[in-house]
């Protein structure tokens, strides 16, 4: 979140209005507790909430109406990430292991270094492992009274029962695409119609959203994946698409984690002397595969991540000829491919195109929770859209 044309830490929290209420009666002093779990969408800035709220509660306003003010020192290191008492805990693997949890109990264990509060938030805590849940909930059960643990999950359901029962529940809602729009505008200084379609595009995911108004090779690849469905139109055809998604997807996962990998690859050679003396010690070889075997599970999980992103674009588009059909209110989410949508409606039926929703959602099961290669998963996934019916298959 950017403070300097902002104002308060909770100006990024776009259309959470409630929420946002009812943190910042508990910054004052009203209702606070020592457990905190935030859920919402993928987007919704669950932890986006939980960082403006560990800034309030360490801004040196904190007591009064202008708690995370967001312009002292506190606010700033807080929301940079370099404040001394608030700690985030985020994986890019696909779990979050049992020994980076004790590692955090140990430290929600040690007294503040400041005078306020020593926060501890977690991100997507529903990759949390069994072993890491248990190693959690004692500490979530007995705190030191001056620790606050904060968890983010998209669902209640996501979290342990044991866990979730000792939390406070925020409750976050994907903002609307006004809200959007306005918030691109504002903070971003996107013109109007791209920030129109950024909203619209991103289905409330603010990240999204920023990413697709800023960088024109972002939306050139939602135009290419939005417009898969029109093209479904033979066997061949569902083949290439499927291909073509896995390929594309898969780049630029790679660009994402490419520049990160080759910096940890230079950080470990530079930490092993490997840079300066020429020579790998014996303890270079261990450290460097674990490095490298932490760096291909992250990988898998950023292409996984694109891929999931790839389907719900697909998911807007069926959704669009549904509401099309049916003459729902409103604007389309892929209202520039509304040719495309007109076609889709020509020739299926809402029925259809949910049960293609459907297929879409099981490919997405099969990769994140079976792990099926998502080539195989995909190609399974082309040919449903096509076909009219399962049995035809």
């Amino acid at each position: 979140m950017t403070v300097t044309r902002q104002g308060t830490v909770w100006d990024g929290l776009v259309g959470q209005r409630h929420a946002v209420d009812a943190l910042r009666r508990a910054a004052g002093g009203h209702g606070m507790t020592h457990s905190w779990l935030f859920t919402g969408p993928p987007g919704s800035g669950r932890s986006n909430a939980a960082i403006a709220f560990a800034a309030a509660l360490e801004c040196d306003q904190t007591g009064t109406d202008r708690a995370g003010c967001g312009e002292c020192h506190e606010c700033h290191t807080a929301l940079a990430g370099s404040h001394a008492d608030v700690s985030v805990i985020r994986t890019e693997k696909l779990s979050i292991g049992v020994d980076e949890v004790r590692d955090l109990v140990r430290r929600a264990a040690l007294a503040p270094v400041g005078r306020r509060w020593q926060v501890l938030v977690v991100e997507d805590a529903d990759r949390l492992t069994d072993a890491a849940c248990n190693a959690l909930l004692k500490a979530i059960e007995e705190p030191t009274d001056r620790t606050v643990w904060m968890l983010c999950a998209p669902t209640v359901e996501d979290v342990l029962p044991t866990i979730r029962s000792r939390c406070r529940l925020v409750t976050l809602s994907t903002p609307t695409t006004d809200d959007v729009a306005a918030f691109l505008t504002r903070v971003d200084g996107v013109a109007d119609g791209l920030a129109s379609y950024a909203a619209r595009a991103s289905q409330g995911h603010i990240g999204r959203a920023r990413a697709l108004a800023r960088d024109e090779g972002t939306r050139n690849r939602r135009r290419e994946v939005v417009s898969i469905p029109a093209r479904l139109t033979s066997l061949g055809a569902c083949m290439t698409a499927a291909a073509n998604l896995a390929e594309v997807t898969k780049e630029e996962a790679d660009l994402i984690t490419g520049e990160l990998d080759a910096r940890e690859k230079a950080d470990l050679d530079s930490s092993y002397g490997v840079v300066e003396r020429g020579r790998r010690p014996r303890e270079y070889a261990p450290a460097l595969s674990s490095l490298e075997k932490g760096q291909k599970t992250r990988a898998k999980r950023r292409h996984l991540d694109v891929v999931d992103r790839g389907l719900m674009d697909l998911v807007s588009v069926y959704r669009d000829a549904i509401a099309l059909a049916l003459g729902a209110p409103g604007r389309l989410v892929n209202e520039e491919i509304r040719g495309d949508i007109d076609q889709l409606v020509r020739g299926s039926t809402p029925e259809l195109n949910l049960r293609r929703i459907a297929w879409i959602f099981e490919a997405r099961e099969q990769m994140l929770e079976f792990n099926v290669p998502v080539a195989l998963a995909l190609e399974s996934m082309m040919v449903a859209l096509r076909v009219p019916d399962r049995s035809v298959r």
